[in-house]
């Protein structure tokens, strides 16, 4: 298996931390990160990614917007992506994966949790 690649689209450069340092479990991956969804875009033009992670709660582009749209483009609609939010609310949870997202994980998030979903779903990928 290639390494993974991931793109964190977050607005909090703290969050970012926190999710890549999770990531690195996965070793050799590599991590793109992105501040909203139009900056998300625009590193899909130019890097091939494994999956995305996105908040919800952004500047510019929302993290809904971004699934849509990721979603309704034929060259990543395979992309497996997994929204971690504070909004925990069931409907935020229930229009998030009616978008297209594949996970909805709640902040704060646990890496050994994150993990597991993010594995899961390569392994469904596969």
């Amino acid at each position: 298996m290639d390494s993974l690649r991931f793109l964190i689209v977050e607005d909090s450069p703290t969050m970012r931390q926190l999710i890549s340092f999770s990531l690195k479990r996965f070793k050799g991956c590599k991590i793109v990160e992105a501040v909203d969804g139009v900056d998300a875009l625009k590193k899909l033009q130019t890097e091939e990614v494994d999956m995305i992670l996105t908040d919800i709660n952004m500047p510019v582009m929302d993290g809904l917007k971004l699934v849509t749209l990721v979603k309704q483009n034929p060259k990543l609609r395979e992309l497996p992506i997994v929204i971690i939010t504070t909004e925990g609310a069931q409907e935020d949870r229930d229009r998030g994966l009616a978008l297209g997202a594949d996970a909805y994980i709640s902040k704060p998030i646990q890496s050994s949790h994150l993990l597991k979903v993010i594995t899961d779903l390569l392994e469904k990928k596969r």
